[in-house]
């Protein structure tokens, strides 16, 4: 998981089944299955309104030429990119 600021600084940190990680308020995250086994995670969040802006999705729908231009993004990249965020589910019952 990378958690950013909006003062270009940022963190990875690396997780094993167990571990607990924090998300500052107001910090940007991201998370990353790096292994070969399906990862579920529970992000638990101290309101109950919950706000999300796809990184993902922001990019893809900006021009092209934009993000490979500012980001040295290479086709890899660009072509994994989703116009459609994918939803973040409410576990029933909480």
């Amino acid at each position: 998981m990378t958690v950013f600021a909006s003062n270009g600084t940022a963190r990875t940190f690396d997780y094993r089944a167990g571990d607990v990680g924090y998300v500052p308020f107001a910090y940007g995250h991201y998370i990353q299955n790096t292994g070969n086994q399906t990862l579920w995670f529970l992000e638990i969040f101290k309101s109950d309104r919950f706000e999300d802006v796809s990184l993902n999705q922001w990019m893809a729908l900006t021009p092209r030429q934009l993000v490979q231009d500012n980001l040295n993004a290479g086709s890899e990249l660009m072509n994994a990119l989703r116009k459609e965020k994918w939803p973040v589910v409410k576990y029933p019952g909480l």
